[in-house]
């Protein structure tokens, strides 16, 4: 009789568990259904590499950290090499995305069709490229373009500042500006010297623009120029100088810069490969979350939002698969 008993509790026991299981089987795959259907998906994880443009890097450095709290088992790398350093990774699949200041130049485009990498080129904001000085420097309020191509032409002789404009005082003129990889560098050169990377060479060049910003806010006879958004993180060492192109002196700011009155007024772009967006999920989805937030963090690091997305939101659906 006891061992009936005891026999019968272990066959309850057994048949209860194998319920409570069945039941709780049935629960998560009910809260799975009901995550689907409400728009929740398991947490994503992999690698995104990102290279290119130091003026772009605010941006997406700053969509990269609020896609950090997002998806915590998704590692976002945001490198600085430069736009031109950042296609030569780009090109040969090194990297999924691009931060590029410039459009990709015809020999980049053929390294990408060499390795067999398409890409789709977004813009993401407008810059207001700044032409900059120290606020130790109480004499330039604003330059035209001709003397600013007399001071960064090749041939360019001019190493002090009496000889940029009478009544200049003599005061040693020390330049700063970004390498010969930077599309900064590139758009700079074709606006002032009239052909892209022709330039004197006898500058201080950095692809990091935090140097600059040291250089140039050092001495009141220093000038450089970088991105708008680097000038408005450091508007207390900096000075920005207006620029005229013959239509009156502009300072860049986000009206000038969206109204198009800002003579260095570019936009900034995203080259994406759609290879990797099709193929990895987490990709997919950082692309999506960066054009959903762009631009309000590319105001707030200090570009120009553009006033509409859905173009190139378009743009990267048509890539999809």
């Amino acid at each position: 009789m006891i061992n009936i008993f005891k026999h019968t509790g272990k066959t309850i026991r057994l048949t209860s568990f194998l319920i409570i299981s069945s039941m709780l089987l049935f629960a998560v795959a009910c809260s799975s259904d009901n995550q689907e259907e409400n728009g929740i998906s398991e947490a994503l994880e992999g690698v995104i590499e990102i290279d290119g443009s130091s003026t772009v890097y605010p941006i997406t450095e700053a969509v990269a950290e609020e896609y950090r709290k997002k998806e915590k088992d998704v590692q976002v790398n945001v490198a600085v090499s430069g736009t031109g350093g950042g296609f030569k990774r780009f090109c040969p699949g090194e990297t999924d995305i691009s931060n590029a200041s410039r459009p990709i130049k015809e020999k980049e485009q053929q390294l990408c069709e060499a390795n067999g990498v398409e890409y789709v080129d977004v813009t993401i904001a407008l810059d207001g490229l700044s032409v900059l000085v120290s606020p130790k420097n109480d004499f330039v309020d604003c330059l035209t373009i001709e003397e600013l191509n007399n001071m960064w032409k090749p041939e360019s002789t001019i190493n002090n500042w009496k000889d940029v404009r009478a009544g200049f005082p003599d005061k040693e003129l020390v330049l700063y500006g970004p390498d010969t990889d930077s599309g900064t560098f590139d758009y700079f050169t074709d606006e002032v010297n009239g052909d892209e990377g022709v330039s004197r060479s006898d500058y201080t060049a950095s692809a990091d623009d935090n140097v600059l910003v040291t250089g140039i806010s050092g001495s009141a006879g220093s000038l450089g120029y970088f991105g708008y958004a680097y000038y408005v993180e450091n508007i207390d060492k900096l000075k920005a100088v207006g620029i005229d192109a013959g239509n009156g002196c502009v300072i860049p700011s986000n009206e000038t810069v969206a109204g198009g009155a800002y003579p260095l007024a570019r936009p900034i772009f995203l080259y994406i490969d759609p290879a990797k967006l099709n193929k990895y999920e987490h990709v997919s989805d950082f692309v999506e979350f960066y054009m959903d937030h762009v631009a309000e963090l590319s105001e707030e690091v200090g570009y120009t939002a553009l006033p509409s997305y859905a173009d190139q939101i378009a743009k990267i659906d048509a890539a999809k698969i």
